[in-house]
């Protein structure tokens, strides 16, 4: 059964940064292509960033310039590094992973449980 699990949420102060991380397990890291999502209270799930087949990244025009995807084969983890964090990122995130490139869309077949990222203004 594949699995991913989030970490490195938590709270920080405007301006700052974090690292998520998402570690798979099972079948499910390689060939697949990675997303990330996230969900403020009150608000529907947003696409932030996705990685493809060809190794390209979608960003979010609301994160671009600021959050950068990358991921280590060897760990089978992904990250998001997450810099000059404003309140508005306050959010529950959340990993997805398809052999599919759904890119930005929410049609992953394999999701993580979220984890919070708090930003204090």
């Amino acid at each position: 059964q594949a699995q991913l699990v989030e970490s490195g949420g938590g709270s920080v102060q405007s301006g700052g940064s974090l690292t998520l991380s998402c570690a798979a397990s099972g079948d499910v890291f390689e060939g697949y292509c990675m997303g990330w999502f996230r969900q403020a209270p009150g608000k529907e799930r947003e696409g932030v960033a996705a990685s493809g087949k060809d190794g390209t990244s979608s960003y979010a025009d609301f994160v671009k310039g600021r959050f950068t995807l990358s991921r280590d084969p060897d760990k089978d983890t992904a990250y998001l590094l997450m810099n000059n964090l404003t309140p508005e990122d306050t959010a529950m995130y959340f990993c997805a992973a398809d052999y599919v490139p759904w890119r930005l869309q929410e049609r992953y077949r394999h999701w993580g449980q979220g984890i919070q990222v708090t930003v204090s203004s």
